[in-house]
């Protein structure tokens, strides 16, 4: 006699619930393209980062005095003077400022200031981009990645910004910063007085409302001071009446230093502000991708309000 198979009397089990499908990370191409531009720039800017670790040498501004003896001007040269009260302030010294010959007298010089632990050598892209056109002087300053407070830092903007003036002639300056550098400056026009020396302020991913995310934080008090509800942002929040100075903050969609990424507008009632939405880039490529170097070239030819109907509008796509 068969018998039949072990237990094939027992009722089959039930199979037991399917779980739902938890939705996993789903990484665009668009922000794979924009991080693996990110570690490209980071790469090339570790290569170039030590030609900027020396600041600008001054150059000796000329005085016609001096060109008139050298072409043999037969004029007595007057004795150097030598009774200047010992305690009368000294002459800021002179930030080399580059440009074309062909540059028009009317254009300010513009001022690059860098971002965090950074130097001057982040801006050789838009520099170069800046000067080519034979149109723009362009001076760079260095601060120290030890300075601990963004006022300390907007009061020796301030002493740079006097010394281009004297050496160039201008009356006023544009500036352009990226990140923390944008900060910088806006506090020294906004809260120094500086509106009445800046003309056109260009922010590059600049943490103007505070961003979330500050590495670092607790070891750098100035990485603090970028934070959400911090004491500096909220000075800036303060009324502004009759600022002069024009704001114009690039942002990008897929900056991942700026937490929420809308917190790189410039979004203040007293301020003249233009927010420019640059689209497929993060926070490193803004200084050295070349649409936003031509981008803010445009922003800084485009003359001031009053002196022509142009206005700054419309989003820049850097893809």
């Amino acid at each position: 006699m068969k018998l039949p198979p072990p237990l094939s009397f027992l009722p089959p089990l039930p199979s037991p619930p399917r779980l739902p499908r938890l939705p996993g990370p789903r990484l665009s191409s668009a922000l794979v393209g924009a991080t693996a531009l990110e570690l490209a720039v980071l790469a090339g800017h570790l290569i170039t980062y030590p030609l900027g670790l020396t600041p600008e040498r001054p150059e000796s501004p000329e005085h016609p005095e001096s060109r008139a003896g050298s072409a043999g001007s037969e004029r007595p040269e007057s004795p150097a003077r030598t009774d200047r009260p010992e305690n009368a302030p000294a002459r800021p010294l002179a930030l080399p400022v580059t440009g074309g010959p062909t540059a028009p007298a009317a254009a300010p010089p513009v001022v690059l200031l860098h971002g965090f632990i950074d130097n001057r050598s982040v801006f050789l892209v838009l520099r170069r981009a800046l000067t080519r056109h034979g149109h723009r002087r362009t001076a760079s300053l260095n601060y120290s990645p030890l300075t601990r407070d963004i006022r300390a830092a907007a009061a020796l903007l301030g002493r740079q910004v006097e010394a281009v003036r004297a050496r160039t002639g201008h009356d006023r300056v544009d500036i352009v910063g990226h990140s923390l550098g944008g900060l910088i400056a806006r506090y020294y026009v906004q809260r120094l007085g500086g509106d009445r020396r800046v003309r056109t302020l260009v922010t590059l991913g600049t943490p103007h409302g505070g961003t979330a995310v500050a590495p670092g934080a607790g070891l750098h008090p100035i990485v603090r001071q970028m934070r959400g509800g911090s004491p500096v942002i909220e000075e800036l929040r303060l009324p502004a009446p009759g600022c002069r100075t024009r704001f114009v903050s690039f942002w990008a969609e897929l900056d991942q230093v700026m937490v929420p990424v809308e917190t790189a507008c410039v979004d203040h009632p007293d301020l003249d502000a233009v927010n420019v939405r640059v689209t497929g880039i993060g926070h490193l490529a803004l200084p050295v991708h070349p649409a936003v170097a031509a981008a803010v070239r445009e922003v800084l030819e485009t003359p001031e309000t009053g002196e022509a109907d142009v206005p700054v509008t419309g989003a820049t796509s850097a893809a």
